[in-house]
């Protein structure tokens, strides 16, 4: 499934290219996004960061509130996805 077709996908990637400070990008996710979006993103990349670290998925759960089908959508994504997840990571120090 490629999402990124289209004129729009393409908008909102060169969009968050140009972001360059922590400030421009809250305010942008804040624009482009609603509040519940927002902590969706948040937490998923949380339960990525907490599954690099070999936590189990009910230490996860419990932490993040996230429920298992969310921790094994993530987990996947970080098995058999593009590799965005450990690319972020790794750049963060996450």
């Amino acid at each position: 499934m490629d999402v990124f077709h289209g004129e729009g996908a393409e908008l909102l990637v060169r969009a968050i290219l140009s972001l360059e400070t922590e400030e421009e990008c809250r305010a942008f996710l804040e624009d482009l996004m609603t509040g519940k979006e927002i902590q969706d993103c948040s937490q998923r990349i949380l339960v990525a960061k907490l599954l690099r670290e070999k936590l189990v998925y009910s230490h996860i759960a419990g932490r993040t509130g996230a429920s298992t089908a969310t921790i094994s959508r993530v987990n996947r994504c970080c098995a058999y996805g593009t590799g965005g997840y450990q690319t972020v990571l790794e750049r963060i120090g996450g």
